[in-house]
């Protein structure tokens, strides 16, 4: 049976995890889905209370006894430079060598695309992020801090081995799932150095895929490219930096950040999953905060434990909830966060047998 660590996180986090915990315990109450579900309380009321942020022995149990992890959003106004959430998020990324982060983009409704034109055909793309090296390797400092002549100096670490399994793992994928074309984007012409090993990678990797289709593009040129026309991309690959801005882009294509869901993916170990849009206290407990990226969350993450019926039942419900108005107003429902959770688990009751 595997086991899942879940850690709601602040704010909305602990409202819509919530609610995916809800469906997946529905999931198993109808289908042949079995999960045991632990949850962990590291965010920042206990941070607060403890200074405990995520400590490395609770990593290192997430490594050896669970077989995925589920994680809320972070983020509380209490903690203005945000540390407990860096330490949880960045720590799990980093000490758990959670290398690929996986975004797909897929629009489930016609009305939900922000683009003239373009629609569920148009916009259906994944996105792989390198997601330990680059600028978020944290290497830099300041010199000289809070005086005219500061220098602050942040530099981005890429290494061969870094670059290289993101770009297997990225072709590897095309070739799973016949994607006839795999976009590889850097800055390399402004970004020497950095830039040369990515395409040098890239092209080296790309002669063990005859049959995927090899597209290079600079960063400015894609990011104009997804608006214009996203239809011709099938999957792309990047840096860490640029991973994270096409990614949020990505977000807004498909209807908002409050269905875009994540994975931080470890092929050889455990993996964590996210949703992507932040923790917003404000409306944390005022029922008001979509779910269903964090359900999709949980989508992806049945999808990687090998749950392939339950994960097309989940991606089901949810369009049909978005296509039936029967969503939060962001979406243009009527719902609050817990009855779009009902409506989901009782369509998968429906539709289950």
């Amino acid at each position: 049976m595997p086991r899942i660590a879940v850690v709601p996180g602040d704010g909305i986090g602990i409202d819509v995890t919530r609610e995916a915990v809800k469906v997946l315990e529905k999931l198993s109450e109808i289908s042949k889905l079995k999960l045991e579900l632990v949850h962990f309380d590291y965010g920042a009321d206990k941070y607060l209370k403890t200074g405990i942020s995520l400590p490395d022995e609770a990593i290192e149990d997430f490594g050896k006894n669970y077989d995925a992890i589920f994680m809320g959003a972070l983020g509380d106004p209490r903690i203005p430079d945000m540390a407990h959430a860096k330490d949880i998020l960045l720590g799990a990324r980093f000490k758990l060598d959670l290398y690929v982060n996986f975004r797909p983009v897929r629009l489930l409704d016609e009305r939900l695309s922000p683009l003239r034109g373009k629609g569920v055909k148009e916009i259906d793309f994944v996105v792989f992020r390198e997601n330990t090296e680059g600028i978020y390797a944290g290497i830099g400092g300041n010199i000289k801090k809070g005086t005219p002549d500061e220098v602050a100096i942040q530099e981005s670490l890429n290494t061969r081995k870094g670059v290289e399994r993101i770009i297997r793992y990225a072709f590897e994928h095309a070739k799973k799932f016949n994607l006839p074309k795999l976009t590889m984007s850097d800055k390399g012409n402004a970004m020497q150095f950095e830039g040369d090993l990515w395409l040098r990678t890239f092209e080296e990797v790309g002669e063990e895929y005859p049959d995927i289709e090899k597209e290079h593009m600079y960063i400015d040129a894609l990011v104009m490219q997804l608006v214009k026309n996203p239809e011709r991309f099938n999957a792309i690959v990047t840096c860490n930096m640029f991973g994270d801005i096409v990614t949020d882009l990505g977000g807004i294509l498909q209807g908002g950040l409050g269905i875009a869901a994540s994975g931080n993916i470890n092929p050889e170990g455990v993996s964590m999953f996210e949703p992507v849009h932040g923790s917003a206290p404000k409306y944390a407990g005022t029922n008001t905060a979509n779910p269903i990226a964090a359900i999709l969350t949980a989508q992806m993450m049945l999808d990687h434990l090998g749950y392939a019926r339950e994960a097309e039942l989940v991606m089901k419900a949810v369009t049909k909830a978005i296509r039936t108005d029967n969503s939060t107003r962001d979406l243009g429902g009527k719902l609050g966060t817990r009855e779009v959770g009902d409506y989901i688990c009782s369509e998968l009751e429906r539709t289950a047998g």
